[in-house]
């Protein structure tokens, strides 16, 4: 199974970035996916997940009403449009996906992961 995220750069606060992640070696419709974040040092931190339909989405607060999470399952992509990016939301981000019947923000509940992609958001 590979999960590759790519997408990340520098850009100056209140801009926007789209993140995408290109999934192989799995039935990429059985899965629930996810991006998450991670600043070094830290322990990595939920954004947001979508089911493997498409019709159920969840969002960290932080990120609630400025991201949305989207995929496309003939393509086996899953997408996270950042939008009025602030300095806070500078970190790694992962794309990960979980073989699970319910949604649940943890990293725990994931079975792959992406390597990561940077976003650097600039004052």
């Amino acid at each position: 199974v590979q999960l590759q995220a790519s997408g990340g750069g520098l850009v100056q606060s209140g801009g926007s970035l789209k993140l995408s992640c290109s999934a192989s070696g799995l039935i990429f419709a059985h899965y629930n996916m996810g991006w998450f974040r991670r600043v070094s040092g830290e322990e990595r931190e939920f954004v947001a997940q979508i089911s493997w339909s498409g019709s159920r989405t969840n969002y960290a607060d932080s990120v609630e009403g400025r991201f949305t999470i989207s995929r496309d399952n003939a393509k086996a992509m899953v997408y996270l449009q950042m939008n009025s990016l602030k300095p806070e939301d500078t970190a790694t981000y992962y794309c990960g996906a979980a073989f699970t019947e319910h949604m649940q923000p943890s990293d725990d509940v994931f079975d792959y992961w992406g390597q990561g992609t940077q976003v650097t958001v600039s004052s």
